[in-house]
């Protein structure tokens, strides 16, 4: 047991030193990018330090199975250089065991990973999104989705418009049942527009059977009314942004994500790419242990044997190979070309299988 804790201790401190400085390796690069990006926009440094703050918890958690690598690499590498591996075998105990503590520590990562890490990021980059969007164009747009339908913002220098509808097709590039409520900026509604359904055209909503209130003050709405079989509404949304609204599942904190989820189906919208982010990330756990796994089947052999440099970049090449192939059954799990749980589970599974097969044969072949 005690040499249990020892290799964990190891494990953990490895890990740790890897993230603080893979941390400020990333945040570094991201503010030069947000320099880049935001300084001839007249944002000052403060706010250039915020959104690289905002940004940089999603790239760690992206490359959080590369820092278990790393950090199972540097402990295996120190172990077999100090010769206490080879302690390690003669007192009885196999390889095999020796994975046990590194393999329970990545699976304690991933859970926080999950439940912890997770809602920060999502926080972080939902803020960040809004900033940034709020920095380019002067407004923001936003959507959300509850059980009274879907609402989305847009923003501009005319003022904000809110936009509510009871269903839409599977992109949200057509409503129905719309309604826009046009606000001046720093000033009250302005016009109320309802349609039976708004389509997202070039430059703006082409809206159909529609009727419009004039909303200012001392003007009678109701008697001022205009009906119109099409009405167009400048917009500086596109599909893509409004995807981004609302598609990245990342932005949305796993213990939310279930109803969210459900707010979707009734809605009308696809949940698929949640439901397959859902589940990878549950699987996560089992993913960061297969990375343990691989990595140390490639760096337990005594230093004395050679080729350490090459094991390395074998682990590593491996490693990022697994999350290429995770990545790509993400891809076809969302398009519905393979089953979610598969698509979600099948990787890291396999990845673990993969990894004892290799211990096994590299220990007892």
């Amino acid at each position: 047991m005690i040499l249990h804790f020892y290799f964990a201790r190891r494990f953990a401190m490895s890990f740790l030193l890897l993230a603080l400085v893979l941390f400020s390796l990333v945040a570094l690069v991201d503010l030069v990018d947000q320099t880049r990006s935001f300084s001839d926009r007249g944002v000052n440094f403060g706010r250039i330090i915020g959104l690289t703050l905002l940004k940089t918890p999603e790239t760690v958690n992206e490359i959080l199975p590369l820092i278990i690598i790393l950090a199972t690499i540097a402990l295996f590498v120190s172990l077999a250089r100090s010769s206490e591996l080879v302690a390690t075998r003669a007192a009885g105990r196999s390889a095999l065991r020796a994975l046990v503590a590194p393999s329970v520590v990545a699976l304690i990562i991933g859970g926080l990973a999950v439940s912890t890490l997770n809602p920060i990021v999502a926080a972080t980059s939902k803020r960040y999104s809004e900033l940034s969007e709020s920095y380019r164009t002067g407004g923001a747009s936003s959507l959300s989705i509850s059980d009274e339908g879907l609402w989305l913002r847009q923003g501009g220098a005319q003022g904000q418009t809110v936009i509510s509808a009871w269903r839409s097709n599977a992109d949200a590039s057509i409503l129905y049942d719309v309604t826009f409520l046009s606000y001046a900026p720093d000033d009250g509604p302005i016009r109320r527009v309802a349609a039976e359904s708004a389509a997202l055209a070039e430059g703006g909503w082409v809206l159909r059977n529609v009727k419009l209130w004039p909303l200012q003050v001392g003007v009678n709405s109701e008697a001022n009314a205009e009906a119109h079989d099409e009405f167009f509404i400048p917009s500086t949304l596109t599909l893509e942004r409004i995807r981004e609204s609302f598609g990245r599942p990342s932005s949305i904190s796993i213990w939310e994500l279930p109803e969210f989820i459900a707010q979707l189906d009734q809605a009308g919208f696809s949940s698929r790419q949640h439901r397959v982010w859902f589940q990878s990330e549950l699987a996560r756990p089992l993913f960061l242990m297969s990375m343990v796994l691989v990595a140390s089947a490639f760096t337990m052999r005594h230093t004395r044997f050679g080729g350490t440099g090459i094991s390395v970049l074998a682990a590593v090449l491996l490693g990022f190979g697994l999350y290429f192939i995770r990545s790509f059954a993400q891809i076809l799990g969302e398009n519905g070309q393979i089953p979610i749980y598969l698509a979600a589970w099948t990787p890291p599974v396999a990845a673990v299988l993969l990894a004892l097969g290799l211990l096994l044969h590299a220990e007892d072949g």
